[in-house]
């Protein structure tokens, strides 16, 4: 019995050995293992140090490619600007691009187009007087073209180049002009000048019967006009623009409004009668007033009361129609750069015109090379040089012109004649 015990103790200790050793041998390939995971994770932060080490070489490469890249890019842009602001050929390219905008935006009319607007019943009668053409009118379509051929050139000078510009009013189917204006660039003294015209102003026509300037537009569209004021007013008229009631309004909405200074008699007739065609806005006043579009346009239509200053009847609106464009032009050279651009784009959606894009850089190039920032007005027919009678050859109200004295005047403002040289002018072109 006690030899079996002690068998068993021996087998039990021999157990425990060999529990020992193999608990023994996992622990020390336990360490084993973690050697090694130590020894990898050792050598990848030695790999990492060598790529950190490396990496700040690349970045620095990299980081000097950028910044060179970035330098020449500025210095290209920078010398583009100073070409582009300081020399006149770049300037050129900005107004060849500017001139572009403007006149995608512009509503254009077909140059050399007979009739911009023929009304119904004309254009009815101009087709059957087509349709049964007779030896008479070959006849006078002779002697018209002999006298086209003899018509002598209006005046025309490099340096001065003339725009009509007219506002339509379209009431009751009638479309007559309202306000007619010469706007000249003038390179010799750098400045713009305005002209007015008397719509009321007696014309006698190449069909034998006398009428008022201002109804040659519905006659025969902006053309005819344009040919009535070289004709009568022996300048050459270089392109025109016009907008018609609404669309004034909105332009000067547009702008924000302008600064006008009414007097008593003006602020009160505005107020009690329908020339603000929008009752909200008759509240103006005696003195400044920031007139909104329908108010202006309310205001350029007075002609029964008298302007601030004493001015009446179709002069006194004259007056206003200048004051409200001095107003307009001043408004608009306030504007910062960025709302230039955005107004401009909307207005040239108002307007109807037949100048061309190169008439437009043109244009740019001498106000802005020029410096011409300032405006001058006058009026024809000037003070003693017309009448006004009651009725003339059947034409009530008119303006009857003394067209050499007149012309003589517009010569002197427009071109800068004297008194001698606008009279050889006058005689050279007449």
């Amino acid at each position: 019995m006690n030899i079996k015990v002690e068998k068993m103790e021996k087998i039990d200790k021999k157990n425990n050995i060999d529990k020992t050793e193999n608990i023994s041998k996992i622990d020390k390939i336990e360490n084993i293992n973690k050697i090694d995971d130590q020894n990898h994770e050792f050598e990848n932060d030695v790999k990492d140090v060598t790529v950190n080490n490396k990496a700040p070489g690349k970045n620095t490469g990299r980081l000097k490619k950028i910044l060179l890249l970035s330098i020449i890019f500025f210095m290209v842009l920078l010398l583009l600007f100073l070409w582009l602001a300081f020399t006149k050929s770049g300037r050129r390219v900005i107004y060849k691009i500017a001139g572009n905008v403007i006149h995608q935006g512009l509503n254009k009319e077909e140059i050399g187009k007979e009739n911009v607007i023929i009304p119904i019943d004309e254009s009815e009668q101009y087709k059957g007087k087509k349709d049964n053409a007779t030896d008479t009118n070959v006849s006078d379509n002779t002697k018209d073209n002999k006298d086209e051929e003899n018509k002598k050139e209006p005046r025309s000078e490099e340096n001065v180049k003339n725009f009509l510009l007219f506002g339509v009013e379209e009431i009751d189917n009638a479309k007559n002009t309202d306000a007619l204006l010469i706007a000249s660039i003038n390179t010799n003294d750098d400045s713009i000048k305005l002209v007015s015209l008397l719509r009321d102003t007696y014309i006698e026509s190449g069909d034998g019967k006398p009428h008022k300037l201002n109804s040659f537009f519905s006659m025969g569209g902006a053309n005819k006009l344009v040919e009535v004021i070289e004709d009568n007013y022996r300048i050459k008229i270089d392109g025109y623009a016009y907008i018609n009631f609404e669309s004034f309004e909105k332009i000067v909405d547009l702008l924000g409004g302008i600064d006008i200074e009414l007097g008593e008699e003006e602020a009160h007739y505005l107020n009690t009668t329908n020339y603000i065609s929008n009752p909200a806005y008759r509240n103006v006043s005696p003195g400044w007033n920031h007139l909104n579009g329908n108010q202006t346009l309310g205001y350029c239509r007075i002609r029964m009361v008298k302007t601030l200053g004493g001015t009446g009847d179709d002069y006194g609106r004259t007056l206003r129609h200048q004051r409200v464009l001095s107003a307009i032009f001043n408004k608009y050279k306030s504007k910062g750069l960025i709302d230039l651009i955005l107004i401009t784009k909307k207005i040239l959606g108002y307007v109807n015109t037949n100048v061309t894009q190169s008439q437009i850089e043109k244009a740019l190039e001498d106000i802005i090379e020029n410096k011409i920032f300032s405006m001058k007005t006058m009026r024809i027919p000037v003070n003693g040089a017309f009448e006004a009678p009651l009725e003339y050859n059947g034409v009530k109200y008119p303006i009857i012109n003394d067209w050499d004295a007149n012309i003589i005047e517009l010569y002197k403002f427009i071109y800068l004649d004297t008194e001698e040289d606008a009279r050889k002018n006058l005689d050279l072109y007449r």
